[in-house]
């Protein structure tokens, strides 16, 4: 049956940290004035509440991951740094001058690239720049992906000291063989280093991010790769499929041949002994392809069904108003989505123009956000209802019908007004909220847009 189940759903698919995905935006109806006038809506209507998040995009690397699907710029020369905290700055100073009153900042995730690229000093005046117009809201929860290989004790003190409590670590795999086909040589003693001074200094969620699907990669490597992971026992945990889009991505993932790539069975078990393993050690699904120990802070969200997933990934809790700075970052009001411009060179110059460098949006309709709801709620808790749109739903048959299919292999369960993800189905919840994607639906790509859900 599993066989089968895979055969027939495994097919190019969104990861949703949005809906309407990227792809599916209308364009044709988004400009920066409704940017904004969306952007002060949801400020005034968030900001007292719960506060705001930040996502600062931090591009810059020094050698180039053949995994990664990112948008980074490679380089070693570190005079890079000063131009690009000052330009992220400005148009923090942009921001703040629209809305208005002093923003209460609730998350702030610094994402990349590789944020500790860049020296204690400048991430530190990067966080009190950020400060100076701004103050902490109640609860607040700060967090940065860091690389094993150059974040430093130094860097893990400051930015504890700056309020940050959670960081996760790239790991991908521990394999040699499949390092070197990733160019991401990373020995197990760098990680374990990293894991043990952020422990030691007081962070409360410590992460790792692993990956199955590799180039060459074997069961035996996710077997060592998970009893190297549990031994340093990080707080949370990302699994995840590796995203083989090279027609979107380029030579940066044309590092290996399609045939080094593990496909449909042989993937499926490296996840199914992946996930059996984290089980086994304590660890509990949270969302998909995330997964915790008990004390950290994902699992009593899920738990509570606070849980929340935006352009930033999962998230403890959820704020409205989601500001993205720095080169090609995306922004979200709730009402409308926006992204900066892709090209750092772009990037530059309309901030010398005290111009947002934001190129490109969607408004949603209402239609969107009834669907985005249901997809949010999919993710966060495996189980949706339609009770305050059960008309809109029955006017909908497209999607009941697939939805029953569904229920028929088993990855969901229908009950009334609801549906509810079956521990069968979990690792088929792309495919379930595709079943929801009316926009997919009515119009099918042209070309391959998403890599394959399974």
């Amino acid at each position: 049956m599993k066989n089968s189940l895979i055969q027939k759903y495994n097919v190019p698919g969104p990861r949703y940290t949005s809906y309407p995905t990227v792809p599916y935006w209308d364009e044709s109806g988004f400009t920066n004035q409704i940017w904004i006038e969306t952007l002060k809506k949801s400020f005034l209507e968030s900001n007292v509440k719960e506060g705001i998040s930040l996502y600062i995009h931090l591009p810059f690397c020094e050698s180039l991951c053949t995994f990664c699907g990112c948008n980074k710029r490679i380089t070693k020369n570190h005079g890079v740094e000063n131009p690009y905290i000052e330009a992220v700055l400005k148009e923090w100073t942009l921001y703040c001058n629209l809305l208005g009153e002093k923003p209460k900042i609730k998350e702030i995730h610094l994402g990349g690239g590789t944020p500790t690229f860049f020296s204690v000093q400048n991430l530190e005046d990067l966080i009190n720049g950020i400060f100076s117009h701004a103050e902490k809201a109640e609860g607040y929860e700060f967090s940065f992906e860091g690389h094993p290989n150059n974040t430093t004790y130094a860097h893990l003190q400051k930015l504890y000291d700056l309020g940050f409590r959670r960081v996760s670590f790239g790991v991908q795999d521990y394999s040699e063989k499949v390092q070197k086909a990733i160019h991401r040589i990373q020995p197990f003693h760098n990680v374990a280093k990293v894991t043990f001074w952020a422990k030691e200094i007081g962070y409360t969620s410590v992460g790792h991010d692993i990956i199955f699907g590799l180039p060459f990669q074997e069961i035996e490597d996710v077997v060592d790769t998970i009893e190297k992971t549990n031994s340093l026992q990080p707080d949370r945990l990302a699994f995840y499929s590796y995203a083989h889009v090279p027609w979107i991505k380029g030579n940066g993932q044309r590092g290996f041949n399609d045939e080094d790539i593990p496909k449909d069975d042989e993937k499926r078990k490296l996840y199914e002994i992946g996930k059996e393993l984290l089980f086994e050690n304590e660890y509990h699904e949270i969302g998909m392809d995330h997964f915790a120990l008990k004390k950290d802070s994902l699992y009593h969200s899920f738990e509570n069904k606070t849980l929340h997933r935006n352009f930033m990934g999962y998230s403890s809790s959820k704020t409205q108003l989601m500001i993205g700075l720095g080169v090609s970052a995306i922004s979200d009001s709730w009402y409308s989505f926006a992204q900066n411009v892709k090209n750092l060179e772009d990037y530059y110059q309309l901030l010398e123009w005290d111009k947002l460098p934001v190129y490109r949006g969607h408004l949603l309709s209402t239609e969107d956000l009834l669907i985005r709801k249901h997809i949010l709620n999919l993710m966060c808790q495996f189980e949706t209802s339609w009770e305050d749109s059960a008309n809109y739903f029955t006017e909908i048959p497209e999607i009941l019908i697939q939805l029953k299919e569904m229920e028929k292999d088993g990855l969901l369960i229908i009950g009334e007004n609801k549906i509810q993800v079956t521990e069968e189905g979990k690792p088929y919840v792309r495919n379930i909220c595709m079943a929801f994607d009316l926009r997919l639906k009515r119009k099918a790509p042209e070309t391959a847009l998403f890599s394959m859900t399974i």
